[in-house]
């Protein structure tokens, strides 16, 4: 079952079904033919295989790394039925479960082949022995060896299975004896051809002598088998076009763990951070966040548990299969030297504060896992040039429309006549969420950051008005604070579908498909108030909202932390209460009020 080539005698029915256990687009076990998008998907699969896996400060006295392993654990089942419910599984791999199961579409016209990369983590129980004075190794917390710390500390190693398929199996329903003499090809049944494949990724235990005499110390690496199926299955959906719901499902299927173990010994059972990457030649892969309007309905029935596909490749022919939600076609930063295990972190100050660790600090890393020193070492031995990059980069340039790019407020309202125009841009892919709180770099910046003063020295004229541009007809450029002073995020207002909406207003939040990201999934249809609208230096407006029946909403307006969204991801709401309930004068005790454009 584990040797490139080797045809699964698992099935009678799936003589064709080629199963290998390669690591990486180099091992020669690898199954030939895999779309090329899986080496591009690389970078992004590896960032979720190890996210979480070691945290900064990267000790183990950490207390954030004492408890490990929390996205994508696919634990024995038997461990799984005696633990408390967390509710029904969701598209987020954040809680332990025994099962993950996505959901895609496949178009495809004529013959197509599917293929399937499993990806996880295979726990070792690492543990430093010493030699006693009986001859027998006994095993120690820790152990300095010629100057060097060792921890006992698990740690993992990658697990990959790939699995190449013809779509046209998965899809045979020659076997199902409840309906293969009523059904045909063209009709569209629950059944379908599933593909039932067992793998195993084995045990064992490898020993390491530590320091010069090697009798008198070792680390003694022990890992358990990890048993696991994959069920593929494919059926017709419902759509104009010949289109596939394509069914993966991966489940643990150890059976031998003890029962009321704990979570520790279950993990070592468990395949950690599992995911898969999916590809198809002969066909390509339509997006479940953004899908054409012919195909919405079928990508609305997708039922994804524990994992959740976007799209992964250009040519669409890959789509990764994640535990943790993200954009399609996801990518990591290029500036980035190497994982941190810490993705969504900014490499910036991450790199930063791991190089003002203390040397004690940093030995103690080292000492707590191999992947741990290697960070060390390659932050401790960045050049300048390189963390220079990583202090910012502009994705994208596009022109401001001089006309808006110092809007008084007076003209906020009248740009505006019918449905507002969308944000002219995005946050790029793997990007930062521009609706999260006011002090993340994710939100908009709506020029609350530069300095008034800075444009004290800007005058084009003694005549001139301090900061003015001539291409803006002599209004105060975005970064003067008579540009500040134009703008009131507390009554200012927008025209959304010609109803005006500003401070105080009640809206259905409606986050657009294209360009949104993972938040957007769990505030979609959520109801909200309006708490101000601001106006960024590039002439868009973005509301400030907080939550219907939020508990921390007044925290929330205390402190200046809202949910950003845009005209047109608002549909506001005929209500007698868009009336600002407070009726008090909006600029007393308002933390909007702070004359400026920007969020607080």
């Amino acid at each position: 079952m584990t040797t490139a080539g080797v045809t699964t005698g698992s099935d009678p029915r799936w003589p064709g079904v080629l199963v290998s256990d390669a690591v990486g687009p180099d091992d020669p076990r690898a199954v030939v033919g895999a779309p090329a998008g899986f080496d591009a998907a690389r970078a992004v699969a590896d960032a979720v295989l190890y996210e979480g896996y070691l945290l900064y400060p990267y000790r183990r006295s950490a207390g954030k790394n004492r408890v490990r392993w929390q996205f994508g654990v696919l634990a024995p089942p038997g461990w799984i039925a005696e633990q408390p419910s967390s509710g029904p599984a969701g598209v987020s791999g954040s809680a332990d479960g025994s099962f993950q199961q996505a959901e895609c579409l496949v178009e495809a016209t004529g013959p197509a082949t599917v293929f399937l990369r499993l990806r996880f983590l295979q726990v070792i129980r690492r543990r430093v022995e010493r030699r006693a004075a009986d001859g027998r190794f006994t095993p120690v917390d820790e152990l300095d060896v010629d100057g060097t710390r060792e921890l006992t500390f698990d740690e993992a190693r990658p697990r990959e299975f790939d699995l190449a398929v013809p779509l046209s199996d998965l899809t045979d329903i020659s076997h199902c004896s409840d309906c293969s003499d009523r059904c045909d090809c063209s009709d569209r049944c629950d059944c379908s051809g599933r593909l039932s494949i067992p793998l195993l990724a084995p045990g064992g235990i490898e020993v390491e002598p530590l320091g010069p005499r090697p009798q008198a110390a070792r680390v003694v690496r022990h890992w358990w088998p990890v048993a696991a199926a994959v069920h593929l299955s494919a059926t017709r959906a419902e759509a104009p076009f010949r289109l596939y719901r394509l069914r993966v499902v991966v489940e643990n299927t150890v059976a031998d763990l003890a029962a009321g173990r704990p979570r520790a010994e279950a993990l070592r059972r468990s395949l950690v951070a599992a995911h898969s990457l999916l590809g198809v030649r002969g066909g390509r892969f339509l997006s479940l966040l953004d899908p054409p309007v012919w195909a919405a309905s079928a990508a609305r029935g997708c039922e994804n548990l524990r994992v959740f596909p976007v799209l992964a490749a250009a040519a669409r022919d890959v789509m990764l299969c994640s535990p943790i939600i993200l954009y399609d076609d996801p990518r990591t930063a290029p500036e980035s030297p190497g994982d941190l295990f810490d993705a969504t972190e900014i490499d910036e100050i991450l790199s930063l504060r791991t190089r003002a660790l203390t040397d004690e600090e940093k030995r103690e890393a080292r000492a707590t896992d191999r992947r741990a020193a290697e960070i060390i070492d390659r932050v401790d031995g960045l050049p300048r040039a390189m963390l220079d990059r990583l202090h910012g980069a502009v994705r994208s340039l596009r022109p401001v429309d001089p006309s808006t790019a110092a809007l008084p407020s007076t003209d906020v309202e009248a740009q505006d006549t019918g449905r507002p125009r969308p944000r002219l841009t995005a946050a790029p892919p793997g990007g930062p969420n521009p609706h999260v709180g006011a002090d993340a770099a994710a939100g908009p910046d709506p020029a609350a950051g530069p300095d008034p003063a800075v444009g004290a020295d800007a005058a084009v004229g003694a005549d001139s008005v301090v900061g003015s541009d001539p291409a803006l007809g002599g209004q105060a450029a975005w970064w003067e604070p008579e540009a500040d002073r134009s703008v009131h995020p507390d009554r200012d207002s927008v025209l959304v579908e010609g109803v005006t909406v500003a401070r105080g207003s009640r809206v259905r939040l409606r986050p657009r498909a294209r360009g949104s990201d993972a938040h957007d999934m769990f505030l979609a249809g959520r109801l909200a108030r309006v708490e101000a609208i601001f106006l960024d230096v590039d002439g868009s407006r973005h509301a400030a909202v907080t939550l219907d029946g939020d508990e921390t909403g007044d925290l929330h307006r205390a402190a200046g932390r809202y949910f950003y969204f845009a005209p047109d991801e608002l549909d506001p709401l005929a209500d007698p209460t868009d009336a600002d309930p407070t009726d008090a004068d909006p600029t007393e005790d308002d933390p909007t009020n702070n004359d400026r454009t920007g969020a607080p």
